[in-house]
């Protein structure tokens, strides 16, 4: 058990431009993002009272996908969503969610992997590792521009089946960036969770006031396509 951990869920960036450009002109986009803080905060305590316990870990590495940004309470993202489900299927476990909302590959690389391999360090391999990434680096050119290569090198710090996201964007980093996890699943050093092909088809009624992130609805859909993924792996497993 660890009781000293020391890690925040809160981006040291302020939102985009764009962003605050929208929120001050769109009322949905505003209660959205008045989430961050107050999201960030309870999965920071959620992360203290868990690793004060013992039991089978999972970390979860993200961005606002993985938050919950846009789900009706923190825990009703996919994350909160699947581990009720994993508890109802018997797997007594803890969740340590190191995601950041605005989080581009490079800081899950530099912020929380970094937290990842203390927490391991402190308590051992995971029971499980989820990522999904890379949404906030395609929507802009300039973060866009090398994603594939900061993508492979998160894939080559990330622990053997980690389960890891595609990305189901219609551009050519994104298309890079699945190509990528699909060679790592073949290859058995990941899991894939294939948001493309086993994703909603439609998103309508699923995506919260921004139209943009997933409500619960949504997430709920995220979380289908992280169980099946795990469940055709074996995972979770008893042990590590």
């Amino acid at each position: 058990m660890i009781h000293d951990f020391d890690y925040s869920n809160l981006s040291p960036r302020p939102p985009g431009r764009v962003i605050q450009l929208l929120g001050t002109v769109l009322p949905g986009v505003r209660r959205v993002q008045e989430q961050t803080q107050p999201y960030a905060e309870r999965w920071a305590q959620a992360n203290v009272a868990a690793l004060q316990r013992s039991g089978p870990l999972w970390v979860a590495l993200g961005d606002s996908m993985t938050q919950g940004i846009g789900a009706s309470d923190y825990d009703r993202g996919w994350v909160g969503q699947l581990s009720d489900r994993l508890r109802a299927d018997g797997w007594e476990h803890r969740v340590v969610n190191l995601s950041v909302s605005g989080a581009r590959v490079a800081e899950v690389l530099e912020h929380q992997i970094r937290a990842l391999d203390a927490l391991t360090e402190a308590e051992g391999a995971p029971a499980l590792v989820t990522c999904i990434a890379g949404s906030n680096d395609i929507v802009s050119p300039r973060w866009s521009r090398g994603l594939g290569d900061r993508f492979e090198a998160l894939l080559d710090r990330l622990p053997r089946h980690a389960v890891v996201s595609n990305l189901p964007n219609p551009t050519r980093e994104a298309n890079r960036v699945s190509d990528l996890v699909a060679a790592r699943g073949r290859a058995g050093q990941v899991v894939v969770a294939d948001m493309r092909a086993e994703g909603p088809r439609s998103w309508r009624g699923m995506l919260a006031a921004d139209t943009f992130h997933p409500n619960d609805v949504g997430y709920a859909a995220m979380a289908d396509v992280m169980q099946r993924a795990m469940k055709r792996a074996g995972l979770p497993q008893a042990r590590p």
